[in-house]
């Protein structure tokens, strides 16, 4: 084999945050110029949406850095947390499902305004999208800037799957990830799949990773 058709790293298998980690591509990176252009933003509440696997918990964490922002998990929020809100600028809420109380997700709208603070959620849908009783709340949500995060595009699809085998210290030709890249299926949750059975296949059942395992895991 060509050694110059070989990638070959050194990393740990860690999975981190990092900003320099964060690949940007047509897909994501109007999601990171907002992340990048904060505290400049043309609304206060700003809703970053896209499939799951997406990239939305490293932004969230690449924000919250930036703004030394309050970090919390959608499902972790209750009244006792409007108290922690208070002392931040920044809010960020990861992972919103719809599961918040209204009335208390329609306070912490009326907090980020009359406090003059910042918020930005990250879904997997639009929040707009949610069913809302109150119509406060549903002017509020309808008014945020809501920014998409695309279906990953094929520079991003090989960012994402070189820095997977990196991560694994696996080293493969670079053919077999172009290979890779003309078949997989154009979807984070997918990529995620195939990235899980290299694992298993890989490291659980020793297998090499050639044209044959790949094709296999297709």
């Amino acid at each position: 084999m060509n050694i110059n058709n070989q990638l070959i790293f050194e990393f740990k298998s860690k999975k981190n945050f990092n900003t320099e980690d964060y690949f940007v591509s047509e897909s994501n990176k109007y999601a990171y110029k907002i992340i990048k252009k904060w505290p400049r933003w043309t609304k206060k509440i700003v809703n970053i949406y896209g499939e799951k696997y997406s990239g939305k918990t490293h932004l969230a964490n690449i924000f919250k850095k930036k703004a030394n922002g309050f970090f919390i998990n959608s499902d972790k929020i209750n009244n006792n947390i409007l108290k922690q809100f208070k002392l931040y600028e920044t809010i960020i809420i990861d992972g919103f499902y719809n599961e918040v109380e209204e009335e208390l997700l329609y306070t912490i709208f009326n907090l980020v305004e009359q406090d003059n603070k910042f918020l930005i959620i990250f879904s997997r849908i639009p929040i707009s999208d949610f069913k809302f009783k109150l119509k406060d709340t549903e002017s509020r949500v309808k008014n945020c800037l809501s920014v998409e995060i695309q279906a990953p595009d094929d520079e991003l699809i090989f960012a994402i799957i070189m820095k997977s085998f990196s991560d694994r210290q696996i080293t493969i030709d670079k053919k077999i990830i172009n290979f890779i890249l003309n078949r997989i299926n154009r979807s984070y949750s997918k990529i995620h799949d195939f990235i899980y059975k290299i694992d298993e296949l890989s490291l659980k059942k020793k297998k090499p990773i050639n044209f044959k395992t790949i094709k296999e895991i297709l």
